[in-house]
């Protein structure tokens, strides 16, 4: 296995509350209300030959998660656009990942923290393919009800069951695991939105209890302009077996073809590729273009 380089340990500057800051100085306090109770959101993004996709609506989403969790991201989306290509630029890097985050600070611990300042920070690094050879098995936890988390806010907490599901996945020898919703339906995985390709056509679940991702919303625009009819509907995991393709989207893991699920396996189909295609050729024409 290759040698972890820790996060804490590395060379560079990250943007913290509108100023940048050695990697190594980038830190909070040990009674930071975002460490205690989860109240923090992030954001994923990718950065294809110098140009972040789709930024603004990433910035966007920030704000909204935060607004969700009820605060106020001290920002807007054009100083949060300004600052991430900011910070790609310092950090001189033309691909790669873009990690905003803002927190409650540690002006008050306990429950209650209104008072609390909200700190926002941006780091960026390379990261390459976030999958490889996807397989997945059912995860131990399922996506909560809309009724018992935020389950729009792209929020902190709502990934701590996705770490030990996808953990107790990779104990098992797979890649990540299948997370089901409250109902029993398909949900997602961890960290990636699901497709199914059942005799031509993409069905998808309906993103009512978990994020209806950026990229999921940007393939299913590439789909339907090649004409193929995508559903967005609650699928049966027993409809698993219908399928002839499954792949997952995500800003890390962007299009990926998963290869089993279980005892099923599922071939790297033209749809599948065609749709990697297009996604490959629309990040990288974003970037020439802009």
């Amino acid at each position: 296995m290759a040698q972890l380089v820790p996060y804490d340990d590395r060379d560079g500057q990250i943007w913290l509350n509108g100023e940048f800051v050695e990697w190594r100085d980038a830190k909070v306090h040990v009674l930071t209300h975002g460490l205690h109770y989860g109240s923090s959101v992030f954001e994923g993004e990718r950065c294809y030959a110098g140009r972040i996709f789709k930024s603004a609506e990433h910035s966007q989403r920030l704000i909204d998660s935060g607004r969700i969790l009820g605060f106020e991201v001290p920002y807007t989306v054009a100083e949060l656009d300004a600052a991430k290509a900011a910070t790609v630029a310092r950090m001189g890097f033309k691909d790669c990942y873009v990690r905003p985050l803002a927190w409650r600070g540690s002006e008050q611990m306990g429950v209650s923290a209104s008072q609390s300042r909200i700190n926002v920070a941006i780091a960026v690094w390379e990261w390459g393919a976030y999958y490889s050879d996807l397989r997945l098995t059912r995860a131990i936890y399922d996506r909560p009800a809309p009724n018992t988390a935020p389950v729009h806010a792209k929020a902190a907490g709502l990934y701590m069951i996705c770490t030990v599901c996808k953990h107790a996945a990779e104990a098992k020898g797979f890649g990540d695991a299948l997370m089901l919703d409250y109902r029993g339906y398909l949900a997602e995985t961890t960290g990636a939105n699901l497709f199914l390709v059942v005799d031509g056509q993409i069905h998808t679940p309906t993103p009512d209890c978990f994020l209806n991702g950026i990229t999921r919303r940007t393939v299913i625009d590439l789909a339907r302009r090649r004409g193929i009819t995508v559903t967005e509907r609650h699928i049966k995991p027993e409809e698993l077996r219908d399928a002839q393709e499954v792949f997952v989207t995500g800003t890390a893991a962007e299009i990926t073809a998963v290869r089993q699920i279980d005892e099923l396996n599922y071939q790297h189909g033209p749809i599948t590729g065609q749709l990697i295609d297009d996604y490959h050729g629309l990040t990288r024409g974003h970037a020439k273009a802009a």
